[in-house]
């Protein structure tokens, strides 16, 4: 069976075949003006996977064409997002090493008389554009001299003229159909401080002008993008080609971006929600940046498996958030030890025990390779309160008066006594273990259905969980407005005790707590305060596992 090929790749096989390119090279071009999200894994994905696929090149190149919004804070984090993705780029550019090249184009499409010098303000620009039915209204100053127009932009240059006074545009058609085209501004006047530059520039290069110039002066073969940029595509081929770069030129393709349920994909509203203290900044574990997913404990190989599983598409849709947690959870099931915790304790006093020793216990029945940790045993345990029932319900197979349990990794014990307080709430539980019955080693012919995780009194270790939700609530009555969506409980703070093995955890370990979920110990926890935050659920909500 021939391997199943996306429309990219399709496309990059018909210009291989052609011999319009012999070696495939992309680009990853994002703007330093936030972190990544988990919108940019796909495009890292489809471009450093095509990469791999065809032995070609990608670089890492950073659009900072706009320094009142970009810091090299911005710049740093990227870096370190994908290399944890697992990507390694062949060159890292900015788009601030082509300035004097985007200069010199501009020069160039002024002395052709492609672009001119205009006066006009923002709002003036807008109003003279015309709409998809109705052409644009030419500039005034469209018919200014070639000489004139290089003076004034030179003098843009130069700092003659203050923010917003005079831009340049290119001259194509006010009457395109495509709006784009209608003399697009190519350079603005800007004095702000770039983080490469600093003050060398007070004029700056609008992306659909300075994109296609990095992508031809690199040697990009195939400029792979967003759909939202498919009407900027007939201007991103007229620059290359009115500034005369060679053959073979650039090829934009557009792929439909990645949209999750209750995910939000815009890095203006996570910069609001970092800036207005409502997260922990942008890696705060319930945040779709890279940096959050890393710190919620997503392992970047289900990032991968996930992207690969959505495909790429022309059509815009919507991904359940769901089907991202089944695809962590999958890695999950394979790759995390399993661990013993208690979130709401009750105290076990085994009143026929008073020994005390090392039980081996299984890591994770699912690893390639299986093995044992030691876990400590002794009189007093703690479980979960809700492995109790004082008055059982039909089929209840946890611990009950006069009833057996198995303690995962140890004993059966039988309970001969609950102990109240004067409120009648159960303070302790008097049990006897079960002679011979040692996991492992069980001779004891008694049969129990209920399994149940515990720890040991003396030697588990009090930590702190974040139990953690979505920031979006689900869209109802059709309210989509982030702010109102907000998720006012999207993170709960909850005491838990757990085993002793987990005093040698390192930051960014990830482990299944047994019949609760998946937690990853945060990278800012302490030794003397341990903190976990929960990563997924055990419940697979998308594949419908009960």
């Amino acid at each position: 069976m021939s391997e199943s090929k996306n429309f990219i790749e399709e496309i990059i096989d018909g210009d291989l075949a052609s011999g319009k390119v012999s070696t495939v090279y992309t680009r990853f071009p994002p703007e330093p003006n936030g972190y990544l999200h988990i919108g940019h894994a796909k495009s890292l994905c489809i471009n450093f996977g095509i990469k791999s696929k065809y032995n070609g090149k990608c670089n890492l190149r950073f659009d900072d064409t706009n320094p009142s919004k970009e810091d090299t804070e911005y710049v740093e984090s990227i870096k370190s997002d994908i290399a944890w993705l697992g990507f390694s780029w062949d060159k890292l550019l900015f788009a601030s090493d082509y300035f004097d090249v985007m200069f010199d184009c501009a020069v160039k499409l002024i002395k052709k008389g492609m672009a001119y010098v205009s006066d006009e303000s923002a709002e003036e620009i807008k109003q003279r554009r015309g709409t998809l039915y109705e052409a644009g209204t030419e500039s005034p100053y469209r018919g200014r001299s070639v000489e004139e127009n290089l003076r004034l932009f030179y003098e843009m240059r130069d700092g003659v003229y203050s923010d917003g006074s005079k831009v340049l545009r290119a001259k194509i058609d006010m009457a395109s159909p495509n709006l784009n085209m209608r003399d697009p501004v190519i350079y603005r006047v800007l004095h702000a401080t770039h983080h490469n530059t600093g003050d060398k520039w007070c004029i700056y290069p609008m992306y659909d002008f300075a994109h296609p110039i990095e992508d031809a002066y690199e040697g990009i073969t195939h400029s792979i993008c967003t759909l939202e940029f498919e009407d900027h595509r007939p201007l991103y081929d007229w620059v290359v080609r009115a500034c005369d770069f060679p053959e073979p030129l650039p090829q934009q393709i557009e792929f439909a971006r990645l949209n999750i349920t209750n995910t939000i994909m815009s890095k203006r509203y996570l910069k609001k929600l970092v800036d207005e203290g409502k997260v922990l900044g942008w890696d705060d574990p319930r945040m779709p940046t890279l940096s959050g997913l890393r710190r919620r404990g997503y392992p970047p190989e289900a990032l991968r498996d996930f992207c690969e599983r959505i495909g790429v598409s022309k059509a815009n849709s919507e991904v359940q958030e769901s089907y991202l947690q089944s695809c962590v959870r999958d890695n999950l099931n394979r790759t995390a030890n399993r661990v013993m915790a208690v979130f709401d304790p009750l105290k076990v006093v085994l009143t026929n025990y008073d020994g005390r020793e090392e039980l081996q216990v299984e890591n994770n029945g699912n690893a390639e390779e299986i093995t044992y940790r030691s876990v400590p045993f002794s009189k007093e345990l703690f479980i979960d309160r809700s492995d109790f029932a004082l008055v059982p319900p039909p089929k209840y197979y946890r611990l009950k008066l006069d009833g057996y349990v198995r303690l995962k990794g140890a004993y059966i014990i039988h309970c001969d006594e609950a102990v109240t307080d004067d409120d009648g709430n159960v303070v302790q539980l008097n049990c006897s273990v079960v002679p011979n019955s040692k996991s492992g080693e069980d001779t004891s012919g008694i049969k129990v259905k209920g399994v149940i995780q515990w720890v040991d009194a003396e030697t588990c270790i009090d930590v702190t969980v974040r139990k953690l939700q979505s920031l979006l609530t689900d869209v109802v009555d059709g309210v989509t407005d982030f702010n109102e969506r907000f998720n006012e409980q999207s993170m709960q703070i909850v005491p838990a005790k757990v085993e002793q093995s987990l005093s040698t955890a390192q930051a960014e370990d990830r482990f299944q707590f047994m019949r609760v979920g998946y937690y990853v110990l945060d990278r800012y926890s302490t030794p003397d305060k341990p903190i976990f935050n929960e990563i997924v659920s055990l419940k697979d909500s998308f594949n419908g596992a009960k």
